[in-house]
């Protein structure tokens, strides 16, 4: 065997009254913490009403969670049941209370992105009554934090991995299926994987610097909708790429890389990346000046 990196890790932290405690919610909650800090502490930078603060967290904790959730079975779970590994997987059309069993596992960062988009909506048109833009390139500020956070719990799960390498820092996790699994069924075959977790918490964790620098160091905020452009981008086009090297997660997306070249995720990817460039290129195109002139106006 390849010289590589045993991983072992238990997902469980310990158990209450029979509940496991696990790595993955752990991290997922304290990336969501820091975003609210940071959010909360820009909006006091900008003397914003608290009111205004407390209305967004209630709006966006509930569109990141419902929407996550939703997106996962949407998306990633099988419309109808079927069998993976001898084992019957219900579908969460043929069985929608399973939606609701959100312990068993199963967020999607692509329905999370969605709800958030639906919960400013709401909030924007509820609460600020200004733009979107202008609340979004607040919250995504640290949105590569959390985004990060979350992939440092889809490590400690030993999911959503790479394919085979010979890289001296390639993975071998033991506790998940596709480490054993032949190569002609999408698995690694007891080889050392790569770690994508761990390439994109560090994109991701870097995007976050990056749009911390846009918004305290420089005009960025000034040009509505230039930061959420740019994490749009950063976070998607790296989500793109880094598939590529990931092990097939649902077997649906067998045939979808055959025939197409793409998974699931860089699909569902491609239109963030779009609207990312569109918002960047908008914003370049208008002066300061006048995003602030239309903000003011929709006060």
């Amino acid at each position: 065997m390849l010289l590589s990196i045993i991983w072992d890790q238990d997902p469980t932290i310990f158990s209450v009254f029979g509940r496991d405690v696990r790595w993955y919610g752990l991290l997922w909650a304290l990336g969501l913490l820091a975003a609210v800090s940071i959010v909360q502490r820009i909006f006091k930078a900008e003397k914003i009403s608290d009111k205004w603060f407390e209305s967004l967290f209630t709006y966006v904790i509930v569109g990141i969670i419902a929407g996550a959730r939703l997106g996962h079975c949407l998306f990633y779970g099988p419309l109808f049941d079927t069998v993976v590994d001898g084992h019957i997987q219900e579908g969460y059309l043929s069985h929608p209370l399973n939606i609701l069993k959100i312990w068993e596992g199963g967020l999607a960062s692509h329905g999370g992105v969605l709800g958030i988009i639906i919960a400013v909506w709401l909030y924007s048109r509820n609460v600020t009554h200004k733009s979107m833009l202008w609340t979004f390139d607040r919250i995504v500020v640290p949105a590569g934090l959390t985004a990060g956070m979350i992939r440092l719990g889809n490590l400690m799960n030993s999911e959503i991995y790479g394919g085979s390498t010979n890289l001296p820092w390639g993975f071998n996790f033991i506790r998940d299926r596709h480490w054993a699994m032949p190569l002609e069924q999408g698995g690694s075959a007891g080889l050392p994987c790569h770690p994508t977790q761990i390439y994109e918490a560090l994109i991701y964790f870097l995007i976050f610097a990056v749009c911390m620098y846009l918004y305290w160091r420089t005009d960025a905020k000034n040009k509505q909708g230039f930061i959420i452009g740019f994490a749009m981008i950063g976070i998607f086009v790296s989500r793109i790429l880094v598939e590529y090297l990931k092990n097939i997660q649902e077997p649906f997306e067998i045939s979808l890389r055959s025939t197409i070249g793409l998974d699931m995720g860089q699909l569902l990817s491609i239109p963030f990346v779009v609207w990312g460039i569109w918002l960047v290129w908008n914003a370049k195109k208008k002066s300061p000046a006048s995003t602030l002139a239309s903000t003011s106006a929709k006060k």
